[in-house]
C-alpha cells in the first residue's frame, strides 16, 4: 500500500468494482484513451480482474476521502509463451480527480508490483494519442517506442496509438 498527497493505493477488491466499471464506463463513453466503443458490465470486469490477479498481475486502485477515483493494473502483453516476461498497463482515473497525483501513483504502484512479480518489460499502448497519458508515462520512465496512425475509430474520426516502453528489470 502506497500514499501520495491524501491518495491511497491498493490491490482491488470485488466490492470495487461497481466504483471501477462507472469509471471506465466514463472513459469509454466520452474518451480516447479506450478504443472500446460498448462499456462492458460489472461481472466482466470482475471477471477479467480477478483472473489477472489470480494470474499474479497486480490490479490496483486509487482512493481519495474512501471514493475510488482510479484504477491500474497490468495484463499480459500478448499470449505467446516469448511474451511471458512481458506485460501492459492500463491505468484510468475519474476525470473529476485528473491532475491530482493519483494517475502517478497509480501506475508507479503497477511498475513496482510488476517489478516484484518478475516482469522483465512493460508496455503502454496508449489510445487516441492522449499527451496527458503520454506525459505521464514519460516521467515514470517510459520511451517512445513507437506510433501506429490511424488504426481505431471512435466518434467519427480515425485515431492513433502510441507505444511506450519500460524496462522492469535490468539487463
Amino acid at each position: 500500500m502506497s500514499t501520495s498527497e491524501a491518495v491511497i493505493v491498493r490491490p482491488a477488491q470485488s466490492a470495487d468494482m461497481a466504483r471501477v466499471t462507472a469509471i471506465y464506463r466514463h472513459h469509454v463513453l466520452h474518451g480516447t484513451a479506450t478504443f472500446d466503443i460498448e462499456p462492458p458490465d460489472e461481472a466482466y470486469l470482475s471477471g477479467k480482474f480477478a483472473a489477472l490477479q489470480r494470474q499474479g498481475f497486480p490490479v490496483m486502485v486509487a482512493e481519495r476521502d474512501a471514493l475510488i477515483i482510479g484504477y491500474a493494473y497490468a495484463a499480459p502483453f500478448r499470449e505467446r509463451a516469448a511474451y511471458a516476461g512481458t506485460c501492459e498497463d492500463s491505468i484510468y482515473v475519474d476525470p473529476a480527480h485528473h491532475r491530482r497525483g493519483a494517475g502517478r501513483a497509480l501506475l508507479g504502484a503497477v511498475i513496482d508490483q510488476s517489478r516484484s512479480q518478475g516482469l522483465h518489460e512493460m508496455i503502454a499502448v496508449i489510445g487516441g494519442a492522449e499527451p496527458a497519458s503520454i506525459a505521464l508515462h514519460a516521467s515514470l520512465g517510459f520511451r517512445h517506442a513507437g506510433r501506429l496512425h490511424r488504426v481505431g475509430h471512435k466518434f467519427g474520426r480515425w485515431l492513433d496509438i502510441v507505444m511506450m516502453q519500460r524496462a522492469l528489470a535490468t539487463p
